[in-house]
């Protein structure tokens, strides 16, 4: 990481000491500063405390549930948050990030794969102003013409198709769920038809993937959501 990481804070909420103790080794040797919680209770009071630049936190606490914690969380913050846990069904990942988790990791992970996520929230989360123009690949969204450029080239698309990439875009390397999608772009009470982004996200890849039989860009994340990709031009 860059000498700007000097003055991250993380604050790790698990019960379980060793797994706390290898999460505190990894993000030390990134130069974070690691506050610790067992419990959700004490892990909201180390975020208020502690103001961290991101949170990394398990669902089986012994208090209160994981989604419990980041339903209270989203109250009064918007601190980014990494879910890492051992609950691999869709369920888990569909519940924590609709309460407001940013990310979801599932247990044993690769210590450079959370590096890699940490780096996507927090590009985003340190940002000064809101961008007008996000580019990921040699893919541009520019948000205050509402114009989708692939390779120096205007693509046509059309407005709901556009509302589906700009709300992808702005949430750039994070998972957005099938019903985050669907409320956002056709109503709460469109949220049980998922056949809707199946049909447009067929389109979409077809305008903007090189091959869209094997997307790098537009990602289903089965059962859960989508995520636009943040990857470095070439």
């Amino acid at each position: 990481m860059s000498s700007d990481s000097l003055s991250m804070r993380a604050v790790v909420i698990d019960d379980e000491p060793q797994i706390r103790k290898l999460i505190r080794m990894a993000l030390t040797s990134e130069r974070y500063e690691v506050f610790e919680a067992e419990n959700g209770q004490l892990g909201l009071m180390e975020i208020a405390y502690r103001k961290p630049d991101i949170v990394l936190l398990d669902l089986g606490l012994p208090d209160m549930e994981g989604v419990e914690v980041i339903r209270r969380l989203r109250e009064w913050s918007r601190v980014p948050v990494i879910v890492l846990s051992v609950r691999e069904g869709v369920g888990d990942k569909v519940s924590a990030l609709d309460a407001g988790a940013d990310d979801y990791l599932t247990k044993p992970f690769h210590n450079e794969e959370l590096f890699a996520r940490l780096r996507a929230l927090l590009r985003h989360a340190t940002g000064t102003k809101p961008e007008t123009i996000i580019t990921t690949g040699n893919l541009k969204i520019d948000l205050s013409s509402r114009a989708v450029i692939l390779t120096g080239s205007e693509v046509h698309v059309t407005a709901t198709e556009y509302a589906i990439i700009r709300l992808l875009a702005v949430n750039c390397g994070k998972v957005v769920t099938h019903g985050q999608l669907l409320k956002e772009i056709w109503g709460p009470a469109s949220e049980g038809n998922s056949h809707y982004l199946r049909v447009y996200m067929r389109q979409l890849r077809k305008k903007i993937e090189l091959d869209p039989s094997s997307p790098k860009l537009l990602i289903n994340d089965p059962g859960v959501g989508y995520r636009l990709l943040n990857v470095t031009a070439h």
